[in-house]
């Protein structure tokens, strides 16, 4: 992941903060039991602070669970910012430098309460993967081809979850129809894209927005979807069921703090079919919660503020 001359660096940096960060792996045991470990990292946002050839800076907003499934302590969420140095180097984007401070606190959705422990024993390390980003998309726009593989279903599926939490499926009709003709299978095409239409013409309606995808006061839709794990429920080479661990912000980044964006755990379950030479999906359907502890002592961030992490630009990239 690292320059050449960055890695001995790093390796210190990374030993540092596994040590710090062992603490609030153990919830509350004597002692910290890895099989049990929660660790679960989701990208939000991914805002370009500057590019070339050479060399790249990326700061990333995300939002962890750590703790563990064992115990009385319910895994604890938290927002970070995470700020990325990288560099051109042997054909391949190498890691120079990062930091990371405080990121914006979105709250947890009031009508989400937080799971207890032994709820969360589905996303330890032996049960669910780590959702993995590659960013390879087609001249269209969308993902490419996925191979067939678990891997690849594995990927299809992230793929979908944020691409449902895009700000561009609410707002752009023209966008969220190109998406699911190149996500979905052609059986259910006009079903979900029927189903999706009307997702999203309640969310305009409910959240007041004009035809800019703004409200009245120019407040702007803030929705992201990030996956912090993904296990499989089925698999075959014809098709496949995938369930992911998701965090969700949906709202308004406006002078309306009613309207500001919250975050919501849930369990999303994807279906797909190996069609066209790819991983097409059948269904996206959110499931049950999985809700960890509210960030300790930490207080939400302003409406306003969320502007910053808003925009079709600054999501993530697609597995």
């Amino acid at each position: 992941m690292t320059t050449d001359d960055a890695a001995s660096a790093a390796i210190k940096k990374a030993d540092a903060a596994a040590g710090h960060a062992a603490s609030s792996l153990r919830g509350d045991n004597a002692k910290v039991h890895p099989e049990q470990a929660i660790a679960r990292t989701g990208i939000l946002s991914a805002r370009v602070l500057g590019f070339d050839v050479q060399g790249a800076m990326v700061r990333l907003w995300t939002t962890t669970v750590r703790g563990s499934a064992a115990g009385h302590a319910t895994p604890k969420a938290a927002f970070q910012s995470v700020t990325v140095t990288l560099i051109w180097e042997s054909n391949d984007w190498k890691v120079e430098d990062s930091s990371s401070t405080s990121g914006l606190v979105a709250p947890i959705d009031a009508r989400q309460a937080s799971n207890v422990t032994s709820d969360f024993s589905d996303y330890i390390p032996a049960a669910a993967e780590d959702p993995v980003l590659s960013g390879t998309v087609g001249e269209d726009g969308f993902p490419t081809a996925y191979e067939r593989s678990k891997r690849g279903a594995h990927a299809a599926a992230t793929s979908a979850a944020m691409l449902y939490g895009d700000p561009r499926f609410f707002t752009d009709d023209n966008w969220r129809h190109k998406m699911l003709a190149a996500t979905a299978a052609p059986s259910v095409l006009g079903t979900v894209t029927s189903d999706a239409d009307s997702t999203a013409r309640l969310v305009v309606e409910n959240r007041g927005l004009g035809s800019d995808g703004k409200t009245a006061d120019g407040g702007e839709l803030i929705t992201r979807t990030a996956a912090l794990g993904t296990r499989s429920v089925s698999y075959s080479g014809q098709a496949a069921s995938i369930e992911l661990w998701t965090a969700s912000v949906g709202g308004v980044a406006g002078k309306d703090e009613t309207q500001r964006p919250q975050v919501a755990f849930l369990r999303m379950t994807v279906d797909l079919a190996w069609s066209d030479g790819t991983w097409k999906t059948t269904a996206v359907t959110p499931s049950e919660p999985l809700v960890p502890s509210p960030p300790a002592a930490e207080q939400a961030a302003p409406a306003d503020r969320f502007a910053d992490v808003g925009g079709a630009s600054d999501a993530p990239a697609f597995a």
